[in-house]
C-alpha cells in the first residue's frame, strides 16, 4: 500500500506551513533575558518536545517519530526526509502506511515487520508493499522472524505464526487440568462407578473418543495444535515460542501466590468529592516476588516437561548465610528461588530454532544465570553465571544470538564495567574491555559487526561505537557526545541517531554506519528556547579525600568570579534508583538546570555530582552504598563543598543542599549527619524510612529489615533525626505512589517529638512521584529559593 498522490501534497503543504511558521516565530523571538522563575518551573511546551522514539520508514530515505502535541499529553507522529527537508507531521490519511518503532527485519533483509496499534504488518522492503496480518483488540508482542521466512508473535495467552501465506495459531496456553487428568481420590465417586456399570461404560467411551480425537489432530497437519494444559495450580508469567512453532517455552508462577500485604494511599482531592483509597505496593520484605517456575512444552506431542535449575552452579549456596544466622533465622533449604522475566525479554530463540537461551536471576539479586536448553533431554545447561555479593545490576542484562545461530553474545559487569562478551562451543571472548561501559548492543544482519553505546572517552560523553564481530579494535562512529539511542537503517548503511546535550532535548541525525559526519533532521526547539542565553555547566573532576579516586560534577557559576568575593553554594543531589545527571545529555532534571541559571544570576554557584552509585562509572562506584546507604555519598558532597571553597570561591559558611527522591534522602542525610555544615537543605518527596521503600529496589542495597536491621537503622534518615540543628524544607506529593506521602507525615510527627523548630512541610495533593503541574512546580521551587534566600545570603 502507498501514499496516494493527495496525501503526499498534503505532507507537501504541512511542510511548507512549518516552515513558514518557524521563520516568523523566530523574526519575533524577544532578547533574550536571565530566567525567571516563574518560566523555568512552566509547562516544558514553550522549549520545544523532545523528539521521542525514532524510527526508519521502509526506504531508509526519511525518518519518522512522535512528538507531545502542544497543550495536550497525547503525541503526534511526525516524518523527515534525508534530503535536508522540513519535518513534518504525517496526517491521519497517512498513518496506515507508517511504519513503527519495533521493527524486526528477516535474516534475508528481504521483509521488516513491526506492531502498530497493537497489529501486526509485513513490508516487503524491496516494492514497499505493507501487509496487515491481524486486526484485533488484543495487541501482539514478541515479534521474530523464522531462518525460513516465517513470522510469529503472541497475542494474549496464545501464539501465532505467518508462513508467507496464511496466519495460524501456534500455540495456545490454558491454565487448567488437560481433559483425561485423572480425578482426586474420592471414595463415593470410586463406589458409584464400582456399582453402576452404565456410569464406568460413559465415562470409557468418553475417554476413548477423547483418545481418538487427539489421534486425528496429531496426525492433520491443517489442524491447530491442541493447547498447552498446565494445571489449575498455576498462573502463566511469560512464554515464548520457537520461530519453526515446534517447542514452547512457558513461565508460570503458583496461583494465587502471597504476594504480600498490599498499602492504601488515600486521596483527598478527587473528582467525587469524596476521599478515596488507591492501592500501592508493598514495602520491602513483606514478601519478596514470586519464584517462578520453568517449562518446556513439545507442541505436537503435547508434553510438558519442567526444566529444573539444579545444574545452575551456585543454586544451593547461600549468600546470605552469615546475616540469615544473625538474626536468628532458619537456614537456607534447598535450592534458592529463582524469577525468570525481567524488564527486557529473558527468553531468546535462535532464528533457526535450534537453541534457545534463558537468563534467570536467583530472588536475593545476588547471582544471575544464562542458561540454553537441551531441547531432547529437555535439560537446562548453564553458559554463564555471573555473581555480585552486593547485588546484579538492573542494566546491561542483554544478550542473544548471533546471526550464525550458535553463538551467544552477552553483557557482563564481571570485569567490574559492562562488555561484551560471546560464547561459542564453550569458548568465551570479551569484545570490549577498559574502565568504560557497553549498552545497547545490535548486531549487524550479516553477523560481521557490533554496535553499541559506549562511553569510552569520558564516562558522562556518550557515543556510537562499533567492533568486529571476530577480532578488532573498538571504534567511535560518533562524535556528538550526548547519544541516547540508535538504530541501523533496513539496508544497515546508516544509523538514526537519537542524541541531546546540556541545553537540547533529544533530537535526530543521521551518520553513516562506518562513521564521519552527522545529518541534523531535527531541531523541536521553539525560538523562544534558542534565543535564550544559557549558563553552561563546566564538567569538573573532583579529587576524593575518601579514596572514591575522582567524582564527576557539574559546575555552574560566573565565567569570571570576583576578586576577593565569595559566594554562597548550593549543592544539588539527583535522583537515584540508577541515574547519571553529570553526562553531556540532556538532564531529567532540565527545571532545576534553569534553576541553577537563575541562582547563578542572582550571585550563587551550584555543583551538582554523580556521587557514588551513580550510574556510568562501573561496578565498584555503583555499589559502594551496599548496606549503608547515605554514608559515601555524604563524603563525596564533603568533598565537593571543599573543592568549591577552595578553587571557586565558595563561601563554606553559606552553603545549601537540595534533592528530589534519592536526592530528597540524601538532603536528609547531609542535615542530620554533618550538622552545622549545611546552613539549609530542601528535601523534596525524601525517603525518611527504607523499610517503607519497595522490595525491588532496596532489598538489592540493604538486603530485608529482618535480615539486615542495622544496614535499615544506620541508612534510614529518621534513625537520626535529632542531628537536625538547621533549616529544613520537607516538600511531597501526597499521592506519591513511589515513595509515600506517609514518609514525609513520619518525619513529621518525629521532628514533633523532637522539639525541632528550623523547618516546614509543604504537601501538594494533587501531585504524585514526579510533579506534573507547573502550579505545583513554581510554587515548590518558591519555596526552596526563599530558603535559600533566607538563610545562605
Amino acid at each position: 500500500m502507498r501514499l496516494a498522490p493527495l496525501a503526499f501534497a498534503l505532507l507537501a503543504t504541512l511542510a511548507a506551513a512549518a516552515a513558514s511558521a518557524q521563520s516568523s516565530a523566530q523574526a519575533s523571538t524577544p532578547a533574550s533575558a536571565p530566567i525567571s522563575l516563574t518560566q523555568a518551573m512552566a509547562d516544558p511546551d514553550w522549549i520545544g518536545p523532545p523528539v521521542e522514539g525514532g524510527w526508519w520508514r521502509w526506504d531508509g530515505k526519511a525518518a519518522q517519530f512522535l512528538l507531545k502535541h502542544k497543550g495536550e499529553t497525547y503525541r503526534d507522529t511526525w516524518q523527515v526526509a534525508l534530503d535536508g527537508s522540513v519535518p513534518v507531521q504525517l496526517p491521519d490519511a497517512a498513518r496506515a502506511d507508517i511504519e513503527a518503532g519495533n521493527m524486526v527485519i528477516a535474516d534475508d533483509g528481504s521483509r521488516s515487520a513491526f506492531v502498530r496499534s497493537g497489529d501486526v504488518f509485513v513490508r516487503d522492503l524491496h516494492s514497499g508493499a505493507l501487509t496487515q496480518l491481524t486486526r484485533d483488540n488484543t495487541p501482539a508482542t514478541r515479534l521474530q522472524w523464522s531462518h525460513d521466512g516465517a513470522l510469529i508473535w503472541a497475542q494474549g495467552p496464545a501464539w501465532y505464526r505467518w508462513d508467507g501465506r496464511s496466519v495460524a495459531v501456534a500455540a495456545q496456553l490454558k491454565t487448567e487440568d488437560a481433559p483425561g487428568t485423572a480425578p482426586k481420590a474420592d471414595d463415593l465417586r470410586d463406589r458409584q462407578l464400582r456399582l453402576i456399570d452404565t456410569l464406568r461404560d460413559d465415562r470409557a467411551r468418553r475417554e476413548a473418543n477423547r483418545e481418538q480425537m487427539d489421534a486425528m489432530r496429531k496426525a492433520d497437519p491443517t489442524r491447530a495444535p491442541a493447547p498447552v494444559y498446565l494445571g489449575k495450580d498455576v498462573e502463566v508469567a511469560d512464554s515464548a515460542l520457537s520461530p519453526d512453532g515446534h517447542w514452547l517455552l512457558v513461565v508460570t508462577t503458583a496461583k494465587g501466590a502471597d504476594a504480600g500485604q498490599a498499602g492504601k494511599m488515600p486521596k483527598y482531592v478527587t473528582e467525587s468529592g469524596y476521599e478515596e483509597v488507591e492501592d500501592v505496593r508493598t514495602r520491602v520484605g513483606r514478601n519478596a516476588p514470586v519464584p517462578q517456575t520453568l517449562w518446556l512444552a513439545e507442541l505436537a506431542s503435547g508434553k510438558l516437561t519442567e526444566l529444573h535449575v539444579d545444574p545452575l552452579p551456585g543454586i544451593h549456596d547461600d549468600p546470605l548465610a552469615a546475616l540469615r544466622k544473625a538474626a536468628g533465622k532458619d537456614a537456607q533449604k534447598g535450592n534458592r528461588p529463582l524469577q525468570i522475566t525481567g524488564d527486557s525479554s529473558t527468553l531468546k530463540w535462535s532464528s533457526d530454532s535450534r537453541n534457545v537461551a534463558v537468563m534467570l536471576r536467583a530472588i536475593d539479586n545476588k547471582d544471575r544465570w544464562i542458561a540454553s536448553v537441551d531441547l531432547a533431554k529437555a535439560t537446562l545447561q548453564p553458559r554463564h553465571r555471573l555473581h555480585d555479593a552486593a547485588w546484579i545490576n538492573w542494566g546491561f542484562n542483554e544478550f542473544g544470538w548471533m546471526p550464525d545461530n550458535h553463538t551467544l553474545w552477552y553483557l557482563s559487569e564481571e570485569s567490574g564495567f559492562s562488555h561484551l562478551y560471546t560464547l561459542d562451543d564453550g569458548k568465551r571472548v570479551q569484545r570490549t574491555d577498559g574502565p568504560w561501559e557497553t549498552s545497547q548492543v545490535v548486531v549487524s544482519r550479516d553477523g560481521t559487526r557490533f554496535y553499541f553505546l559506549c562511553n569510552r572517552s569520558a564516562p558522562i560523553t556518550y557515543e556510537v561505537c562499533t567492533t568486529a564481530a571476530q577480532t578488532g579494535s573498538v571504534q567511535a562512529v560518533t562524535a556528538l557526545h550526548g547519544v541516547e539511542d540508535f538504530s541501523l537503517s533496513p539496508d544497515q548503511t546508516k544509523l538514526l541517531v537519537r542524541h541531546s546535550s546540556a541545553y537540547v532535548p533529544p533530537q535526530l541525525s543521521v551518520v553513516n554506519a562506518n562513521g564521519g559526519a552527522a545529518q541534523a533532521l531535527t531541531d523541536t526547539r521553539t525560538a523562544d528556547y534558542k534565543a535564550r542565553t544559557w549558563i553552561q555547566p563546566r564538567y569538573v573532576q573532583i579529587p576524593s579525600k575518601h579514596g572514591a579516586g575522582t567524582i564527576w560534577g557539574k559546575y555552574y557559576g560566573p565565567p569570571t568570579p570576583e576578586p576577593g568575593k565569595t559566594y554562597p553554594i548550593v549543592m544539588f543531589v539527583h535522583g537515584a534508583g540508577y541515574l547519571q545527571n553529570a553526562s553531556q545529555r540532556w538532564p531529567a532534571y532540565f527545571r532545576e538546570q534553569m534553576f541553577h541559571n537563575l541562582l547563578v544570576d542572582e550571585g550563587y554557584i551550584v555543583l551538582d555530582l554523580d556521587y557514588r552509585a551513580s550510574e556510568g562509572y562501573g561496578r565498584d562506584w555503583r555499589t559502594a552504598i551496599y548496606r549503608w546507604m547515605g554514608k559515601p555519598e555524604l563524603e563525596d558532597y564533603l568533598d565537593g563543598l571543599d573543592w568549591l571553597v577552595e578553587t571557586k570561591q565558595g563561601d563554606r559558611a553559606r552553603a545549601g543542599i537540595y534533592g528530589g527522591s534519592y536526592g530528597g534522602f540524601m538532603t536528609y542525610v547531609a542535615l542530620f549527619k554533618a550538622p552545622g555544615v549545611f546552613k539549609a537543605g530542601a528535601a523534596l518527596r525524601p525517603v525518611a524510612d527504607w523499610s517503607q521503600y519497595n522490595h525491588e529496589y532496596t532489598s538489592n542495597i540493604l538486603n530485608t529489615p529482618e535480615l539486615d536491621p542495622e544496614a535499615y537503622q544506620r541508612s534510614s534518615p529518621i534513625e537520626f533525626a535529632a542531628g537536625l540543628q538547621d533549616h529544613l524544607l520537607i516538600a511531597h506529593g501526597m499521592i506519591d505512589d513511589n515513595v509515600f506521602f506517609r514518609d514525609s507525615v513520619m518525619m513529621t510527627q518525629k521532628l514533633i517529638e523532637l522539639r525541632k523548630d528550623k523547618w516546614e512541610l509543604a504537601p501538594y495533593p494533587m501531585e504524585r512521584h514526579g510533579f506534573t503541574h507547573p502550579d505545583s512546580w513554581y510554587d515548590e521551587y518558591r519555596r526552596i529559593h526563599t530558603l535559600f534566600e533566607r538563610t545562605l545570603k
